[in-house]
């Protein structure tokens, strides 16, 4: 029988952190789930340090590492970390944890609770989403997520958002499609789950763990690269119809 539940978490080059990760994972999810009937897959993005193995000495027993060896970029680890997920729903957030282990069951029960297809979070939607951020992090930030929802038809409050739950059946259906290997993948995830007539939720969320000089994000480089990839995808995809 597959899991309930997958948390799957991209990386690249996290040796500081991964270990530590999937230790407070498997603690959190052991609670969550006494049962056992979860797992945890670190998607490598050809790391070149030993992240991937630090996470498989803990040799914890839900949780398990896939990926490939050269370097491709997040929307592949997600996409290729989403296809061999097992769980009858999956969560993807990212490796430092920014939005906590609650926020990980939570958004799991959220999408339960109003049984769609997806859901997204969103900072937008929580008083104190943007707690932490500077002034001007904050104004970039929200800037950002309306210029690109203006340029790819969304209604969504936060498409940028780390942390999404799907179904099993959505997800593979979606990210078996999408062809996007950078920060674009999450626009063309919800691009392809509208043209598909999935049900999308949102539910507030915000960062309890800044990594701001860590950050693997230039925000004019990946701004500029991001309005190239919107014009690619919705001409990937023109063939789907609303």
């Amino acid at each position: 029988m597959p899991p309930r539940l997958s948390v799957l978490i991209p990386m690249y080059n996290e040796e500081k952190i991964a270990a530590d990760t999937a230790r407070t994972l498997s603690a959190y999810f052991d609670e969550k789930f006494p049962d056992g009937d979860y797992e945890i897959v670190f998607s490598n993005d050809g790391s070149r340090d030993r992240c991937g193995e630090a996470v498989e000495e803990l040799a914890l027993p839900h949780v398990r590492v896939v990926g490939y060896p050269d370097n491709r970029g997040k929307g592949s680890a997600i996409r290729e970390g989403i296809l061999l997920c097992e769980g009858d729903v999956i969560v993807y957030t990212d490796c430092d944890l920014a939005y906590g282990c609650d926020a990980i069951y939570d958004i799991y029960r959220k999408r339960e609770e109003i049984g769609s297809d997806l859901v997204i979070g969103s900072r937008n939607l929580s008083a104190d989403g943007y707690e932490g951020y500077t002034f001007l992090r904050k104004l970039m930030s929200k800037t950002y997520i309306k210029v690109i929802a203006l340029l790819a038809g969304f209604r969504y409050s936060d498409s940028q958002c780390g942390i999404k739950c799907l179904t099993k059946t959505a997800a593979h259906d979606i990210f078996s499609r999408c062809t996007v290997n950078g920060f674009a993948f999450d626009l063309e995830m919800l691009i392809l789950a509208d043209k598909l007539g999935y049900r999308v939720g949102e539910q507030p969320v915000r960062i309890i763990n800044h990594r701001e000089s860590e950050s693997k994000v230039n925000p004019i480089q990946d701004a500029l690269r991001m309005i190239r990839d919107v014009n690619r995808i919705k001409k990937n995809h023109k063939h789907l119809r609303t």
